[in-house]
């Protein structure tokens, strides 16, 4: 089952009806139907305005955001997909604090519901650095389909890694 190394928390039982549906080439017709299509948010600029679209309306007292960004070598380097990282600077004798953002660009080509779950997961560690019972309260509290987002998202992975593109 190493082809499943995203989905290596959940139940045997969810694990066996993926494993049927890659046997049955029919897992892309599941992420087809659910998602059949992808965003227009390819730029940077784009994303950093739709990230700042949205911090506003969940986070609005949260510190704010220097930069945001898709990274193409997020997921080989930090073996993530999103990376939030609050960058320090010294300026004259005062220590300057930025926070950054960068998603996968694995997401520039994928359902705008994938690019949500993303951002909403980086967002809520504005407020929360670890992932603990509060992180993921507050996922949820931003979009309340967070953790049915999270498995899809794996499942889109999984069949990246086994067939390739999707859309």
């Amino acid at each position: 089952m190493s082809a499943l190394k995203y989905l290596s928390g959940y139940p045997a039982p969810v694990l066996d009806q993926v494993s049927a549906a890659i046997s049955a080439k029919t897992l892309g017709q599941y992420l087809l139907g659910k998602y059949p299509d992808t965003h227009n948010i390819k730029t940077n600029k784009s994303l950093y305005d739709y990230v700042i679209d949205m911090k506003n309306r969940h986070l609005r007292q949260s510190s704010p955001l220097s930069k945001v960004l898709y990274d193409d070598k997020l997921d080989v380097l930090h073996n993530a997909l999103g990376l939030h990282s609050y960058v320090s600077r010294v300026q004259g004798s005062k220590l300057k604090a930025k926070n950054e953002m960068r998603i996968g660009s694995v997401f520039k080509t994928a359902p705008e519901a994938f690019l949500n779950m993303i951002v909403v997961h980086e967002l809520a560690h504005l407020k929360e650095k670890d992932h603990n019972k509060s992180f993921y309260k507050l996922c949820t509290h931003i979009q309340p389909d967070y953790h049915q987002l999270e498995f899809d998202v794996r499942v889109y992975l999984t069949y990246l890694e086994i067939f390739g593109d999707l859309y």
